[in-house]
C-alpha cells in the first residue's frame, strides 16, 4: 500500500511536468505557425492526454473486464467536462471563441448522444459500431485540418477578446521536443498513477464499475487536468477547452471505436444514467456563452459544474 502511494505521487508529479511541456511546446508551434491554439488544443494536446483512455480501455476490452472499457471513458468524460474544466474556469474565466461556440460544442454534443444511441443498440458496441465511430473520428479529424487553414479568418471578429502573443524565441525543434516529451511524460505519470491506484482501491474492496468511473477515471484524467488548468493559469483558454472537448470527442470516438474493432465490448445499462450526465452537462456548456459575460465561461459557471461533479460522486455511492 505504502509503496502504491509512493508511485502515485511519483506519477502526478511526471503529470504535472509533462503538462508544462505540452501546454508551452504546443502553444509555440501554433503560433509560429499561424495554426490557431484552438486546433491544437483539439488534435495533438488531445491525443497525447489521452494516451492514459487509450491505454486502459483497450487493455481492459482485451482482457474481459467491458465495465472498465466503456467506464473508463464515460467516467473521463464527465470528469474532463465537470470537473477540470469547471476547475480551469474558476482559476480564470474561459473565453470562448466563435468556432467553439458555434462548432466544437455543438460537435462534442451530437458526438455524446450519438455514442449513447450505438451503445443501446443491441447494448454492446460491435466491430461495425467500431467502424462507424472511427469513420466519424476521421471526419472530425478533416474538419480540424480545415479550420487549421481557416480558423483565424473564422474567428477574426474575436480578435478584441484577447490579444495574441508572440511566439517564444526559439528553435521549432525544441518545441516538437517539448511536445514529444511532454506526451511522454503523461503517458508512463499516468500508467503510474492510474495503475497504483487501481491497487489501492482494490485493497480497499470497490467494485469493478466504481474502480472504472471513479479512480481509473480520475486517473486518465490527470493529463487533462494538469495540462487544463496549466493553460487556464497562463491564459491560453483556447488550450484549456480545446483540450476538454477534443478529448472527450476522442475518447469516445478513437478510443472506444479502436477498443471494440479489436473486441467487441458488452455494454451495461446502467451507464445509461452517467451518460445522460455528460449529454446534459455538454448541453449546459452550450448556454454559457449567452449567459452574461457573454462568450466567457466564468467563474461562476465553473463552481456550478464543479457543484454538479461532487453531487454525480455523491449519487454514484448513494444513489
Amino acid at each position: 500500500m505504502f509503496l502504491s502511494i509512493v508511485l502515485i505521487i511519483i506519477g502526478f508529479a511526471l503529470l504535472i511536468k509533462g503538462a508544462d511541456f505540452l501546454v508551452d511546446g504546443a502553444s509555440n508551434v501554433a503560433k509560429r505557425f499561424h495554426i490557431p491554439e484552438i486546433i491544437i488544443g483539439l488534435t495533438i494536446i488531445s491525443i497525447g492526454t489521452s494516451m492514459p483512455e487509450l491505454f486502459v480501455s483497450i487493455t481492459s476490452a482485451l482482457d474481459g473486464y467491458p465495465d472498465m472499457a466503456i467506464g473508463n471513458v464515460i467516467g473521463s468524460n464527465i470528469v474532463n467536462l465537470l470537473f477540470i474544466l469547471g476547475l480551469s474556469s474558476i482559476i480564470k474565466s474561459v473565453a470562448f471563441k466563435r468556432e467553439t461556440r458555434l462548432i466544437e460544442i455543438p460537435i462534442c454534443l451530437f458526438v455524446s448522444i450519438a455514442f449513447m444511441i450505438i451503445c443501446n443498440i443491441g447494448q454492446d458496441v460491435s466491430r461495425l459500431d467500431g467502424i462507424i465511430l472511427i469513420a466519424l473520428f476521421i471526419l472530425f479529424i478533416i474538419y480540424t485540418i480545415v479550420m487549421a487553414f481557416k480558423g483565424e479568418e473564422f474567428d477574426k471578429e474575436d480578435d478584441n477578446v484577447e490579444e495574441e502573443k508572440e511566439a517564444k524565441k526559439g528553435s521549432t525543434l525544441k518545441d516538437i521536443l517539448f511536445i514529444v516529451l511532454g506526451i511522454v511524460a503523461l503517458k508512463v505519470g499516468g500508467d503510474l498513477a492510474v495503475d497504483n491506484a487501481v491497487n489501492v482501491a482494490k485493497i480497499l474492496g470497490l467494485s469493478e464499475k466504481i474502480i472504472s468511473i471513479t479512480i481509473l477515471a480520475i486517473g486518465t484524467s490527470l493529463p487533462e487536468l494538469v495540462t487544463s488548468v496549466s493553460a487556464a493559469i497562463k491564459g491560453k483558454s483556447d488550450i484549456a477547452i480545446g483540450n476538454i472537448l477534443g478529448s472527450n470527442i476522442f475518447n469516445m470516438l478513437l478510443i472506444i471505436g479502436t477498443s471494440s474493432l479489436i473486441k467487441p465490448i458488452v455494454y451495461n445499462m446502467s451507464y445509461n444514467k452517467d451518460l445522460i450526465i455528460l449529454i446534459a452537462g455538454t448541453a449546459i456548456l452550450s448556454l454559457f456563452p449567452l449567459i452574461p459575460p457573454k462568450n466567457k465561461m466564468s467563474r461562476m459557471n465553473g463552481v456550478i459544474y464543479v457543484i454538479m461533479y461532487l453531487g454525480y460522486m455523491v449519487s454514484l455511492f448513494y444513489v
